[in-house]
């Protein structure tokens, strides 16, 4: 099989909305960010984002490409059952939007899905006892988790019913000897939740490669951070994102392309 060539259609931008070129700038964004912190996994796992507007149509990235790839006019626009409705030469993993589209099809406030398969989060997907309350973060995403038990490569579309009744109305999942999930009604909202499972599952590993005993916070207490979190009125996703971006234009700014 001939690689993908690394090109894509040049005149996207004036051929779809003002919403939904910034939905794919965010979203490029994204995959170039997943690369940056070392989350990405060759060709393999996916962000998909919901287009702006009355149909049910989804970016996703073309397959083959890596993250550090991903421009804005590369992304490919899919509806629900994963069929390509833009002008591209490009093909999609079908098998990766199986996870992505049962999410998007269950949950209309969910705009962005995020599925990583980093060394941490398999490594806690694959423990018994799945998140522990052993950090501050931990504590505030397991305010907001569910867990899916793995039912092998994500082939069979049955799984969709049982993965969304999983996920229920939270958006950050732990997918059993699999890896990581976090949706969001903006692809920031998504990526700064992922960031809180990944750092948490990161701060796990670590303390638990430490081989001393370890504290675990009362009930009680763990409690109180629930609360706390489903109390919050803020959402500082936005400002999260904006230093993000700025990051990535002085570092690269191609992913706008």
């Amino acid at each position: 099989m001939s690689q993908p060539a690394l090109k894509a259609v040049s005149d996207i931008r004036s051929t779809v909305s003002a919403e939904e070129w910034q939905t794919r700038v965010d979203l490029a964004a994204a995959y170039r960010l997943v690369a940056h912190y070392g989350w990405d996994d060759l060709i393999f796992t996916h962000i998909s984002a919901r287009v702006p507007g009355p149909e049910e149509h989804f970016l996703i990235n073309p397959y083959g490409w890596m993250f550090h790839e991903i421009t804005a006019s590369s992304l490919v626009k899919v509806d629900l059952d994963g069929n390509i409705v833009s002008e591209t030469d490009q093909i999609i993993n079908p098998a990766g939007f199986t996870i992505h589209s049962a999410v998007h099809a269950a949950r209309r406030d969910v705009g962005c899905v995020l599925h990583l398969h980093t060394g941490d989060g398999i490594a806690v997907s694959a423990q018994a006892e799945g998140l522990l309350p052993l950090s501050q973060t931990a504590m505030v995403a397991l305010s907001n988790l569910s867990y899916h038990d793995f039912e092998g490569i994500a082939l069979n579309l049955d799984e969709r019913e049982r993965l969304v009744r999983d996920l229920g109305q939270n958006n950050l999942m732990i997918l059993r000897n699999h890896g990581t999930l976090a949706c969001g009604r903006t692809v920031a909202q998504a990526f700064l939740n992922i960031h809180l499972l990944e750092r948490a599952c990161q701060a796990q590993v670590r303390a638990l490669a430490g081989g001393r005993p370890m504290h675990m916070p009362p009930p009680e207490v763990q409690d109180t951070v629930k609360q706390q979190v489903r109390g919050m009125k803020i959402d500082v996703s936005g400002l999260a994102w904006a230093g993000l971006l700025r990051m990535l234009d002085a570092k690269d700014p191609g992913y706008r392309t």
